[in-house]
């Protein structure tokens, strides 16, 4: 079973009757399953910011904590390739003074400063609490495609490994990830790995109603979730 990290923050989450999780906290569930992401943590200052830039690495994404802020990018919450201690601590300024400027009575946690993942082929791994058919797992092309295309797989979980490998294998676009036009294959293991991580989650995690990892960036070896939602249940 994963640690009692993932129970402190579902409790603290129902306590605070906070329907979608925070995305360090949809994270930190992430890892408890072993699921890669980029190492991050959440900065409360401009200088704290700056600090943990310098420990995750260069360069680093910035974006807004907040439970009223569901849509990141739109509000000016997000900022991408960030390369200096100067330019954290700007970026960090710019974030609160824009989501203070859209929604004045936002509660602003802090800012998440993340290492930022190198380009990758997206996908996306998905989770929903079906009423027919309970815990039901997603898998497709991520970031714009999953809407453009709709090319995506589903099965009930619990996966094994063959079910996983399945799902990858059997969207249109498998061509992508198995090296078209001589680009190298994506790491079909580290996605089976994460669709499998994901399975885990919905089974075990009865509180969870949808699991949205999108996109996961994946490479020619290793996988990465960039971006986690989590939405608990009714």
């Amino acid at each position: 079973m994963p640690p009692a990290t993932v129970e402190r923050i579902l409790k603290a989450a129902r306590q605070e009757q906070r329907k979608t999780l925070l995305e360090p906290e949809a994270k930190e569930i992430c890892r408890a399953y072993n699921m890669p992401t980029q190492d991050f943590n959440v900065a409360r200052s401009a200088d704290e910011a700056a600090d943990l830039a310098e420990k995750v690495t260069f360069p680093v994404v910035l974006k807004i904590v907040s439970p009223d802020i569901l849509h990141k990018t739109e509000v000016g919450g997000v900022i991408l390739d960030v390369r200096s201690r100067d330019e954290v601590q700007e970026g960090y300024e710019q974030i609160i003074e824009k989501v203070k400027a859209h929604d004045g009575t936002a509660r602003i946690l802090g800012v998440l400063v993340q290492h930022m993942a190198p380009k990758g082929i997206e996908v996306i791994v998905g989770g929903i609490r079906d009423s027919q058919f309970g815990p039901t797992i997603l898998f497709g092309l991520g970031g714009i495609f999953v809407e453009v295309l709709k090319d995506v797989t589903f099965r009930v979980a619990p996966l094994s490994e063959l079910d996983s490998r399945q799902m990858i294998r059997g969207i249109r676009s498998y061509p992508i990830l198995n090296g078209a036009r001589g680009q190298p294959p994506a790491d079909e293991q580290a996605i089976m790995s994460i669709i499998r991580g994901a399975s885990r989650i919905m089974m075990e995690q009865t509180a969870i109603g949808q699991l949205d990892l999108n996109p996961v960036l994946v490479y020619g070896n290793g996988a990465s979730i960039v971006d986690a939602r989590i939405i608990l249940s009714d």
